[in-house]
């Protein structure tokens, strides 16, 4: 692929990709112990202001680099975190819950992580491919016979869905599905749309970015299992890997300030979220701590370590098979700092940032989160903060 098609990828994804070429360094192991990363507000008193104490903020080397951050972006608050296979995990938060209170953000808060759901979704329903539920070459058509598709739209297979080969278009109207019936019906009627939608190219042929392929992919599961996909993700990924704190739509739903609010790009704070029906897409928040849970997780898959899936499901999900550099849930790239190939992805829900950035060769990713918009620059600068303060740890050893 050029390197102005990888741009334009990176752009229309909202990746982080300058991060990137950053730095080189070499593979080291973090400490087995787990630092500041689950401290309780009982364990340590609040500082003046009602801000939590520093504990509460995390890792203090992490919490250092997050703090001139945000303040060089007049952002509310950012989040970082260091994970590695084993679980191993140093994080940290800072800022404020909600711009113009006095609420801190803390290691224990859940962050909206936008389109970087996707690659849960597709780690859920790799599970279901394992079991025989559906293959990755199942076609709309086979699965949703009753609808008697068109013959484009029906030879649209579930491998097109999660790499963004199908030509769908990026959006359905969501606000107009959302209005009536289940969440497991929407999904359906956003299948069932597609039989007077016009592709944009032909199957397999061109990389076009659509949340819509994620929610017809969530749908195909839903309908050859019968359970929603709430209840397929709690049962496959969230409950076995111990993600506790995994939610849907807005981090939080009532004014006590409980969880961080999203910001628009000029500040501006509110709770709301896209309309339910396309969660598969974009919708999950959780805790720093559970996001780190499943991204060891593929790392431990990735470098071919007991995970909850088969090795071969883990390299399925992290191959783009019809070339280019999108695989399923991921953007696969290549970066000295990282040993060779990386796997990345960002999220946002225009209210809130999240970026992964993922390196199994050196058995370690980087999470940063940010509850305002438009924060690209932020987040690119922690992360290679992030990447940095590996490489120093290195070489102190």
């Amino acid at each position: 692929m050029k390197p102005w098609q990888i741009f334009l990828i990176g752009f229309v994804l909202g990746v982080i990709v300058g991060a990137g070429g950053l730095l080189t360094w070499a593979s080291f192991k973090l400490k087995s112990k787990r630092r500041a990363t689950n401290l309780s507000a009982a364990m340590m008193p609040a500082s003046p202001g009602g801000a939590p104490a520093m504990a509460l903020r995390g890792d203090t080397e992490i919490a250092g680099l997050l703090e001139p951050i945000r303040q060089k972006y007049h952002l509310p608050a950012l989040g970082g975190a260091i994970v590695e296979s084993e679980g191993v995990s140093i994080m940290a938060a800072d800022g404020l819950r909600k711009q113009g209170e006095s609420v801190g953000a803390t290691v224990e808060d859940v962050w909206h992580l936008g389109s970087d759901t996707k690659a849960m979704t597709a780690t859920m329903i790799a599970a279901l491919v394992e079991r025989g539920k559906l293959s990755w070459d199942s076609m709309l058509g086979d699965v949703f016979a009753d609808m008697r598709l068109p013959a484009s739209v029906g030879k649209i297979t579930l491998l097109h869905l999660l790499t963004h080969r199908a030509g769908l278009p990026a959006n359905a109207d969501w606000k107009a599905l959302s209005k009536t019936g289940s969440l497991v019906e929407q999904r359906r009627a956003a299948v069932s749309q597609l039989g007077s939608t016009e592709l944009l190219s032909s199957l397999g042929s061109k990389f076009v970015y659509s949340n819509w392929d994620y929610v017809v992919a969530a749908a195909m599961a839903e309908q050859v299992t019968g359970m929603s996909y709430k209840n397929l993700m709690r049962t496959i990924l969230f409950e076995p890997l111990h993600m506790h704190s995994v939610g849907y739509g807005p981090t939080e739903t009532s004014d006590d300030l409980n969880e961080p609010w999203g910001h628009t790009l000029h500040g501006v704070s509110y709770q709301v979220d896209n309309p339910l029906v396309m969660a598969p897409a974009g919708g999950v928040h959780c805790s720093l701590e559970d996001w780190c849970k499943f991204i060891s997780d593929q790392l431990r898959g990735s470098e071919g370590k007991r995970a909850l899936l088969k090795a071969e499901s883990y390299t399925r999900l992290h191959t783009a098979p019809f070339g280019g550099s999108y695989a399923l849930g991921w953007l696969v790239a290549n970066r000295a700092w990282g040993g060779g190939q990386v796997f990345t992805h960002a999220g946002s829900n225009t209210l809130n940032m999240a970026v992964v950035w993922m390196a199994p060769t050196r058995d370690f990713a980087v999470l940063v989160v940010c509850n305002q918009a438009g924060s690209e620059k932020a987040c690119d600068e922690v992360a290679a903060g992030l990447i940095a303060l590996r490489k120093r740890a290195s070489e102190t050893r």
